[in-house]
């Protein structure tokens, strides 16, 4: 997505995204491609989008199904 600013993170002008969790508009380097957020909301969501995680997520076993 081709937006125009400045990166809300480094304060650059090569803005190039907005992140899917917060909106803020941020450069290539402060955007987690695979994840659609910006760097802060990967980190504060530890890596990812909630649900999309494996079994590391749930040493516990739960949200796991068996037959």
């Amino acid at each position: 997505m081709s937006v125009s600013g400045l990166c809300e993170v480094c304060q650059q002008p090569d803005v190039d995204h907005s992140c899917d969790r917060c909106g803020r508009l941020v450069c290539d380097d402060h955007f987690d491609e695979h994840a659609g957020f910006c760097v802060e909301c990967t980190a504060e969501l530890g890596g990812g989008r909630p649900g999309q995680g494996g079994a590391e997520e749930r040493p516990d076993g739960v949200d796991t199904y068996r037959s």
